[in-house]
């Protein structure tokens, strides 16, 4: 079957994230794997399927995907605007001008017509949401709207309770800041990193304060490097690496510096209850990623995602930053002990719950076939 080729109707000066629009919806077609292109006086020599795009339209990454590989569509935005089109060779001058505004969509009757709500394209997996993608028609006074829309949507919808519910409204605003320029997202992950090494140097020095900085900081810097990926569409699979090498590896490093520090801080544990605490943190971590890999790998499906109670119970299971919320709160109170102490029986009891969980998750396997995520499922919201 040959590849549809990319054709934009229009022009358009207007940038969002640090690109034209033009360029972007050009990328996003060349990452889903449409790479031709073709000009709009060139299509009746065209052959093949065409994907028409207005300059000035703005697509979610799904509506990207869905065209790329639909039958022939024509799509709408929200407000019944025709967008973009799927359309075979013959009919991609009439799409052409209908996108244009020259001709009304019943110039093309057989092909049908649908906004992002009617399209099926709700559920993204490698977000872990559901929600209708975006399609917007780029008008200058809309730009904060569009903007925030763009952002919003590059959030996963399974996640912990600080990325989810406190840093999206900062985050936003520095990502905005930084897109135009010439920070790219591996420079953000590199301070992250940085950040990372200083929390572990103050946590072991008993410093708590500037250390609780730094590890808020680098959590921050953690959602703004992803986020400034996404929006300007420069992920790359080295980011990838390099972004989530640094989340898998640090947070047992933290917890041991911790403990390390409540002896400079007066606070000092007996060694072997100290020992025990860590056994219980990182062993937990570590077995909690694992009961996570399972789920993927034997069932199919990651843990989180099953139920909604699980979406829910991801926000605050004891991963780093819930973690570090119980351990701020116990410097706080100057009893920086008691909250590591509250950690390792957090994440005890928070193990406890997801053995539990996978187990259940296998009996139904085994009792009822595969598991589909509450995502799947045409009224679920995250």
């Amino acid at each position: 079957m040959t590849q549809p080729v990319l054709c934009l109707i229009g022009h358009c000066d207007d940038h969002l994230w640090g690109r034209a629009l033009p360029e972007r919806t050009a990328l996003q077609f060349s990452r889903a794997g449409i790479t031709g292109r073709v000009s709009p006086d060139k299509l009746a020599e065209a052959a093949g399927d065409i994907i028409l795009v207005r300059a000035d339209a703005v697509l979610d990454v799904p509506l990207v995907a869905h065209l790329a590989g639909s039958d022939p569509v024509i799509l709408l935005s929200g407000e019944g605007e025709p967008l973009a089109a799927r359309l075979p060779a013959g009919e991609a001058e009439t799409g052409a001008a209908i996108l244009a505004g020259e001709t009304e969509l019943s110039a093309l009757p057989d092909v049908p017509a649908s906004a992002p709500a009617g399209l099926g394209a709700e559920y993204w997996q490698a977000l872990r949401k559901r929600e209708t993608p975006y399609a917007y028609r780029y008008r200058p006074q809309q730009r904060d709207e569009i903007e925030w829309r763009i952002f919003m949507g590059t959030y996963k919808g399974a996640t912990d309770i600080v990325t989810k519910h406190v840093w999206p409204r900062p985050a936003f605003y520095v990502t905005r800041w930084l897109a135009p320029g010439f920070v790219t997202p591996n420079m953000v992950t590199s301070v992250s990193a940085l950040f990372t090494v200083l929390a572990f140097y103050f946590f072991m020095q008993g410093e708590w304060l500037p250390g609780l900085f730094s590890a808020w900081a680098m959590t921050f810097l953690d959602t703004v490097d992803g986020k400034l990926a996404r929006t300007t569409l420069t992920s790359s699979a080295w980011g990838n690496v390099f972004d989530h090498g640094i989340d898998l590896v640090h947070p047992p490093f933290w917890y041991w510096a911790w403990a390390a520090g409540l002896s400079a801080a007066g606070h000092q544990m007996p060694n072997e209850f100290t020992w025990w605490v860590l056994a219980v943190i990182i062993g937990g971590y570590v077995l909690q990623r694992v009961v996570e890999g399972a789920s993927i790998s034997v069932l199919g499906l990651e843990i989180h995602i099953w139920r909604r109670i699980d979406s829910l119970f991801r926000q605050i299971t004891a991963r780093r930053n819930p973690n570090l919320i119980i351990l701020t709160l116990g410097a706080l109170f100057g009893r920086p002990d008691l909250g590591l102490i509250a950690v390792a029986v957090w994440t005890a009891l928070c193990f406890v719950l997801h053995l539990i969980q996978l187990t259940y998750a296998f009996y139904i396997r085994v009792k009822h076939g595969p598991l589909n995520s509450w995502l799947t499922k045409p009224d679920a919201e995250t």
